[in-house]
C-alpha cells in the first residue's frame, strides 16, 4: 500500500471522474492522498475532499505561480483558515524561478513564500515545497523560519541539492518524471538517496506529455524505483510509509 504524496485531485481535469480516478488507484494499491491546493480559489474544494474521505488529507496554500494574487488580505485568510482546519498542511508553496525570471517577480515569490512558512512555523504544519531553479534561495528561507518537517516535492536537482533539503529535515519527492527513461537525475535521486528520506507522489493531473496523470500511476513509479534501488516492492512500501508517518505526529 502506498501513499500519493502530491495529486491534484481538485483539479478541474478530474471534474465528473474522481470517483473512477479514486477508485483505479486505490485498486493499485494507493490508499492515502495528499491533496495541495495552488491558489485560494482551491481551497474550498481541497477542504471538501478531505473532509468527504478520511483517506484524502488537504493542504492550503498560494503556488508560485499564483503569487501576484496573494496580497496581505490571501494571506491573513489563509492563516484563519489554516487555524479553523488544523489537519491541513501548508501548501503547495515555494519558489519558482524558471517561470519567473525578472528579480522583481521573484523578489515577490520570495515574500510570498516568507508569509506563508511564517504562518507554517506558527502551527507547527508541514510544507509542501515547488522548487524550480531557486533551491539556494529556499533552503535560506527554510532556515530564516525554522521549518524542518515538508517535502520537496517533484524533485529534479543533484543529489547534492537533495542532501542539503535532507540536512533540513525534509522529505524528497519522487514522482512522475521516473516515467521517462531519460530523466536521469530523478533516477539517479530515486537510486542514491536516503530510503529514509523518500517519499512517492504523481503530482497528476500533471507531468505526463500525452494524457491525464493520474494517482493509478504511483504503481509504476513505485516498482521503478523498487527495481533501482534493487528492493522488493513491499519493502519500498513499508519504508515510504513510515516516513509520511513522521510528518504527521507532531
Amino acid at each position: 500500500m502506498f501513499t500519493d504524496s502530491h495529486c491534484h485531485l481538485a483539479d478541474a481535469a478530474f471534474t465528473g471522474c474522481l470517483p473512477q480516478i479514486l477508485h483505479q488507484a486505490r485498486q493499485a494499491g494507493i490508499h492515502r492522498f495528499i491533496v495541495p491546493a495552488a491558489e485560494a480559489a482551491d481551497w474550498p474544494a481541497v477542504y471538501a475532499l478531505s473532509e468527504a474521505s478520511p483517506d484524502i488529507l488537504g493542504a492550503l496554500g498560494i503556488h508560485p505561480w499564483f503569487a501576484e494574487q496573494a496580497d496581505s488580505d490571501y494571506i491573513e485568510k489563509l492563516s484563519r483558515q489554516l487555524q479553523r482546519q488544523p489537519e491541513m498542511w501548508v501548501g503547495e508553496i515555494g519558489l519558482d524561478y524558471h517561470r519567473s525570471r525578472s528579480e522583481k517577480d521573484r523578489a515577490k515569490q520570495r515574500d510570498v513564500l516568507s508569509q506563508q512558512l511564517a504562518i507554517a512555523r506558527q502551527l507547527n504544519r508541514p510544507v509542501i515545497l515547488h522548487n524550480l531553479r531557486a533551491s539556494n534561495d529556499l533552503l535560506a528561507l527554510l532556515k530564516q523560519h525554522g521549518i524542518r518537517r515538508g517535502i520537496v516535492h517533484a524533485f529534479s536537482g543533484s543529489l547534492e541539492e537533495a542532501e542539503a533539503f535532507i540536512q533540513q529535515g525534509l522529505l524528497i519527492g519522487i514522482g512522475s518524471l521516473l516515467l521517462n527513461p531519460t530523466a536521469k537525475k530523478a533516477r539517479r535521486a530515486a537510486a542514491e538517496l536516503p530510503l529514509s528520506s523518500l517519499v512517492l507522489e504523481t503530482d497528476s493531473p500533471f507531468m505526463l506529455a500525452n494524457g491525464i496523470n493520474t494517482p493509478a500511476n504511483l504503481r509504476e513509479i513505485a516498482a521503478i524505483t523498487a527495481e533501482l534501488r534493487g528492493i522488493s516492492l513491499s519493502d519500498l512500501a513499508q519504508q515510504t510509509e513510515k516516513n509520511i508517518d513522521s510528518l504527521l505526529s507532531v
